[in-house]
């Protein structure tokens, strides 16, 4: 188990364009260590009482926990969509060494 308090942010993107450069832009604002892009995905979802069918990104940010709102913000303002998904789920431990390296690429 971590000692640390990393998060991973789960979220999802209209396009790959747009999965690109949240990522990036979150990356250099040193709000996320590093993202993993799984392009793709077809979701169904109900959208102002009707079921929709779309193809989307799905976005997996690893991060510290402190610094996840702040990430979250920043995704809101930059993201396409009018209620972006976007959620954190923990991360219960993992390679010290790994979880070093975000603390070192993300701010407190």
């Amino acid at each position: 188990m971590s000692e640390k308090n990393h998060v991973t942010l789960y979220v999802t993107a209209g396009n790959l364009d747009e999965a690109k450069g949240l990522c990036r832009t979150l990356v250099e604002e040193k709000l996320i260590a590093c993202a993993n892009i799984l392009p793709h995905m077809h979701a169904v979802y109900r959208w102002e009482g009707a079921v929709e069918e779309a193809g989307e990104v799905a976005i997996l940010m690893k991060t510290r926990r402190e610094a996840a709102e702040r990430a979250i913000k920043r995704i809101s303002a930059l993201h396409s969509y009018a209620i972006p998904c976007v959620t954190v789920w923990d991360i219960a431990g993992g390679l010290p060494a790994y979880l070093d390296w975000i603390d070192q690429q993300t701010v407190s």
